[in-house]
């Protein structure tokens, strides 16, 4: 898609004050600075209009916007590297993160989102805010698209107009270091028929709670596992898992209670082209035990657009403790991790054609 050539006036307009001198690059929180702009575009109930950049500020919203009340929010995350072989910010897989958004839309009973807003709006405002693009080991842009209900309305039924908007901030590593985990078997992220493969604010607020106890436990995520009998594992708090059973990947098929990751299908897209025995099937918490004990589970890693690959080291499960072997000897996750930086970064060919580049 050409984002010279669109069927909309984008207006847009610059911040006469850039807090771009102020930012340590080699010292990046996460998710704490933002970038000078963002791009916004309305919902009128019939068409999408008024698209526009302007400064990153705060939003003025009534009381009675719908979105407070009723939860009508989507969102999606996505990065942009520098690239280390050419003057051009990469951005990675962005049109699966916009069909995506438009999944979650139709779920959430959203208008849907036209690839061409999408990607537009994302490429005029990282144009714009490219010197924001980190260029040091570790650190990236993150990009938030994300769509809200703006009625003013206190009655339970579908807003009739939203607005979309865009907004980036350069961060460094999400985990610093492998984590702990603890197996779930009380509270329940997400139920068939619900909204657990879409991208919506409200999974994440009702996993709160739960996450916040496994964390004063000494844990940094939980393993979620089914609604129904908490029998089958099913994602973390910010990552989908995988497995390594002695020489075979594994990873749990997505569903409509699992989100479906684009750096999952990444790592598994890539570990098919390296010739590996890659499955995609359920994946019980006894068999996740068992491969502790007798040694046949190698790696357990979460996979994710923030967390990039994360190890698991440990792995709490009824109130036992199980710690896997040490990380640094991980063959696969080690790969895969050196892998997906060098496509982002631009350091080897990128044979899938996943960057976007601006």
């Amino acid at each position: 898609m050409s984002v010279t050539d669109t069927s909309f006036a984008l207006e847009v307009h610059r911040t006469k004050n850039s807090n771009l001198q102020k930012v340590d690059f080699n010292n990046i929180p996460f998710g704490k600075i933002y970038s000078d702009h963002m791009f916004i575009a309305d919902f009128d109930g019939e068409q999408w209009t008024d698209f526009r950049i302007q400064p990153f500020n705060k939003l003025t919203l009534s009381p009675a916007v719908s979105v407070l009340h009723y939860g009508q929010s989507i969102f999606e995350g996505l990065k942009g590297f520098k690239s280390q072989s050419e003057d051009k910010v990469l951005v990675f897989r962005p049109e699966a993160n916009a069909k995506r958004m438009r999944e979650s839309a139709l779920r959430m009973c959203m208008p849907d989102i036209p690839e061409e807003i999408f990607m537009t709006g994302l490429h005029r405002l990282i144009d714009m805010d490219r010197g924001w693009v980190p260029d040091v080991e570790d650190a990236s842009l993150y990009i938030r698209p994300f769509m809200f209900a703006t009625d003013e309305y206190i009655g339970l039924k579908p807003s009739q107009t939203f607005q979309f908007i865009i907004f980036t901030c350069p961060v460094g590593k999400y985990y610093s270091a492998p984590v702990k985990v603890k197996v779930e078997t009380h509270y329940t992220r997400a139920a068939k028929g619900g909204t657990g493969y879409a991208k919506t604010a409200g999974n994440y607020a009702g996993a709160m709670y739960p996450t916040r106890l496994a964390q004063q436990e000494g844990f940094d995520q939980l393993l979620w596992t089914d609604a129904k009998e908490h029998r089958f594992i099913e994602e973390s708090g910010t990552m989908n898992v995988l497995f390594v059973f002695g020489n075979k990947l594994v990873s749990i098929p997505t569903a409509d209670t699992v989100l479906p990751g684009i750096t999952r299908d990444s790592v598994l897209t890539i570990a098919r082209d390296w010739g590996l025995d890659v499955e995609e099937r359920p994946v019980e918490v006894d068999e996740i035990v068992k491969g502790l004990k007798d040694g046949t589970l190698k790696e357990m890693f979460g996979a994710g657009t923030a967390a990039v690959i994360t190890k698991i080291s440990h792995l709490a499960c009824e109130g036992n403790m199980y710690q896997l072997p040490d990380v640094s000897n991980w063959e696969f996750s080690n790969k895969i991790l050196s892998e997906l930086k060098n496509i982002q970064r631009g350091n080897i060919e990128d044979i899938r054609g996943w960057n976007y580049k601006i």
